[in-house]
């Protein structure tokens, strides 16, 4: 339980924050439009739809103010490196803004379906008391007006239409209710778009898609314009109580005026101007970054279709595991992809591996494999960088790096600040033991980073520490061929398929084991675990974590950290 607390305990605390301030925005409003005395008349047309369309109005704007702010990549940046010096913990749980950024959108998307339908319902029991179909008192409401038309209370009167085509007139041609069609089509393409096949097979159509957010934010700052929900007026003399039964004698008494209505004062744009404007600041520092040059210092093509890219750019600096967004206006003037930087900090460039796994990596590929030799390759815009859970592996004493595929790249950053620091015999590394899991389908795709390795067990060994780096490759995919040249070169010193003294192991790793092996090799240890992977690994090694974590506070506790882009 200590063990999900220190991984999932801020969270957790924050989710049930979120929601009872959700509840409490539902609940409080539902209640004052259900039973305010000014609300009355409306409530006599609309029943209880006039509660539940308002109530998830407030929700709606709650969410709507949080929404833009997990995806301020450098907002998030910044508040991780204020965090430091002082809460790893802390840092640790801002990794995980985009879950968050999830769990506000289908808050959004509930709660813009339950205001929809209720003020579908509205427009129907307004036309129906529009055409007399209900009580006296429902029809007389419907036919108030005055001149300027200002204090009518059934918004429906104004439309000279078929009774049956009212409502959908009203809803493609008043304010509200052409916003609201635009906000509600945003809405459904941007979560349609943001399905997880969606994304990983066709990422330009999320790409674009998403985008739609600036129309959705413009309908929703305007939609409350409409006005369409009315009560009467502060100051009007009109007592429900008495003239609510005998509506033929408002205006021939003294105690019952006709009653005025109106629209309150639009407020969405409060909610959310906070958000919009942090967010276009955020564009603008984007755009900046966007503008700053950027030189190659060598392109070049690895196995497995990876490409290699060594960038410079002024005044750039990173920490290890982080990551930048790339964008290419050669092939596309928008889209910009994340992609974890596999240099040292303690080298002059930059350097990103890229592997091809959609349309924009394959033109990017091939523009640069038809570049001639030595040529600088097409103009690169470069945001970032951005902090990673890979930033915080040095403040653990003990560290296990996963890599899955490609999602090698942040452990290729830390292995190579590794061993400049041992180099320098840096006095500030903390960190006495490593643990590196690298997990592949194919053998080729060891190539590229096996030369490294190889430079790391050298240096060990010549330093004395060939303990503080164990590392196992495991490939999960092979043939018949492949295990024949294994047979052939079992005895060699070295691996048949990455020329280390580790041999390669097959198939998938024994999780239980490797965990109950670091356990004993380092009692009363922190070992912080490091993932960059598959959603289903992360959640074996976070239930591993949990699993191998002494309950006694002196003994060895593992925490689950993940990369999330």
């Amino acid at each position: 339980m200590a063990n999900w607390i220190i991984n999932n305990g801020f969270p957790a605390v924050m989710v049930v924050v979120w929601m009872t301030i959700n509840t409490y925005l539902f609940v409080s409003f539902y209640l004052y439009y259900d039973q305010d005395e000014s609300y009355y008349y409306t409530r006599h047309l609309l029943g209880s739809a006039l509660a539940w369309a308002r109530a998830p109005a407030a929700v709606l704007n709650f969410n709507c103010m949080l929404i833009l702010l997990p995806v301020c990549r450098n907002l998030l940046s910044l508040i991780r490196g204020s965090f430091v010096c002082c809460s790893r913990t802390m840092r640790k749980q801002l990794d995980q803004n985009l879950s968050f950024h999830k769990l506000v959108a289908y808050m959004i998307a509930l709660m813009t379906a339950v205001h929809t339908i209720a003020h579908l319902l509205n427009l129907e029991w307004l036309n129906n008391s529009k055409l007399g179909l209900y009580d006296e008192l429902s029809t007389a409401l419907s036919r108030l007006e005055d001149e300027r038309n200002e204090t009518y209370l059934n918004p429906l009167q104004h439309i000279d239409a078929d009774p049956q085509q009212r409502p959908t007139h009203f809803a493609f041609t008043s304010i509200a209710g052409l916003t609201g069609v635009l906000i509600t089509m945003s809405l459904i393409l941007i979560i349609t778009s943001s399905m997880e096949v969606i994304r990983r097979s066709y990422f330009e159509v999320f790409w674009y898609t998403h985008h739609l957010f600036i129309v959705f934010f413009i309908g929703l700052v305007f939609h409350g314009y409409g006005r369409i929900v009315r009560s009467l007026e502060d100051d009007s003399p009109h007592n429900t109580t008495l003239c609510k039964d005998h509506p033929e004698d408002w205006g021939k008494i003294p105690e019952c005026p006709i009653p005025q209505f109106e629209g309150k004062e639009p407020g969405t744009w409060m909610w959310v101007i906070g958000p919009m404007i942090i967010y276009l600041c955020e564009r603008v520092l984007r755009f900046v970054r966007y503008m700053q040059a950027v030189q190659y210092r060598k392109i070049v093509m690895r196995p497995s279709k990876v490409l290699e890219l060594q960038l410079r750019k002024k005044g750039f600096k990173m920490e290890v595991g982080q990551y930048v967004f790339l964008n290419c206006p050669s092939i596309s003037q928008l889209e910009w992809h994340p992609f974890t930087m596999t240099s040292a900090p303690e080298e002059d460039f930059f350097s990103v591996h890229i592997r091809s796994a959609g349309d924009w990596t394959d033109k990017l590929i091939e523009t640069m494999q038809k570049l001639p030799e030595g040529e600088q390759g097409p103009k690169m815009g470069v945001d970032g960088p951005f902090g990673t859970a890979s930033e915080d592996v040095f403040d653990y004493e003990v560290s296990m790096l996963v890599g899955a595929g490609i999602g090698v790249t942040p452990f290729a950053s830390i292995m190579k600040s590794i061993w400049y620091k041992f180099k320098e015999s840096d006095p500030k590394l903390r960190t006495r033991k490593i643990y590196f899991y690298w997990l592949c389908r194919e053998t080729h795709a060891f190539e590229w980073f096996a030369d490294l390795l190889q430079v790391l067990e050298r240096e060990m060994e010549e330093r004395g520490l060939g303990d503080f780096l164990t590392y196992k490759l495991f490939l999960t995919g092979w043939d018949q061929g492949h295990t024949n040249q294994v047979i052939v070169h079992f005895d060699e010193d070295t691996d048949v398929v990455t020329g280390l003294k580790q041999k390669t192991h097959y198939g998938r790793p024994n999780w239980d084991k490797e965990f109950d092996q670091v356990r004993k090799e380092n009692p009363a240890s922190v070992v912080g675990t490091f993932l960059c992977g598959p959603a289903a690994l992360a959640k074996v090694l976070e239930k591993k974590c949990a699993k191998y974590s002494d309950v006694d506070p002196r003994k060895t506790k593992f925490y689950f950290n993940k990369e999330n882009f």
